[in-house]
């Protein structure tokens, strides 16, 4: 273990020195060049601030205004009658919207039902099979000024929806 921790003590300082013998050998001014890099980096932050703003302002809505809890008491019935577990309906509303809250249900439903029950396993393959849809095209289309995403949006929910359908699927199966 106490290699392990050397390795990763060292490893960035390494890649760093690295970088700087390179840059050195091809005879590159690599400070001029990190500082054109870091200038880069700010301008494609400053362009995605205003994007991230809004999905970070409409996701704390959304958890807040109690409409994930209408929804899935909406849909009790038609859940049962499918046999998912209404528990992930949350989840798999909020997974395709943000990283950072689906990461907070999914800790609470492996926190009260454990990770190796049936819905801890459910979740975490879900968590592990979807991506957050709405959060990386609002993110990559906003930096390369795309504005038309309705076929993208589309087309990466049905993916999200069929990876959490077969996350049921294989666990039902499975158990």
């Amino acid at each position: 273990m106490n290699f392990i921790n050397y390795i990763s003590s060292v490893a960035v300082p390494t890649t760093i020195l690295i970088i700087i013998v390179y840059g050195l050998f091809e005879k590159k001014q690599v400070f001029d060049v990190f500082l054109d890099g870091a200038r880069e980096g700010l301008q494609i932050v400053m362009n995605i601030f205003p994007t991230l703003l809004g999905l970070f302002l409409s996701i704390n809505v959304l958890r807040e205004s109690g409409i994930i809890d209408a929804i899935t008491n909406l849909s009790l019935p038609l859940l049962n009658l499918i046999k998912i577990p209404p528990e992930i309906l949350p989840l798999a509303c909020l997974r395709p919207i943000s990283g950072s809250a689906s990461m907070a249900v999914a800790t609470d439903i492996m926190t009260k039902y454990g990770v190796d029950s049936l819905i801890g396993l459910m979740t975490s393959t879900i968590m592990g099979s979807t991506e957050t849809t709405l959060y990386t095209i609002a993110l990559y289309t906003s930096v390369v000024k795309i504005k038309k995403t309705r076929f993208v949006l589309v087309a990466a929910l049905l993916a999200d929806l069929a990876g959490m359908l077969t996350s049921v699927i294989f666990w039902r199966i499975m158990s």
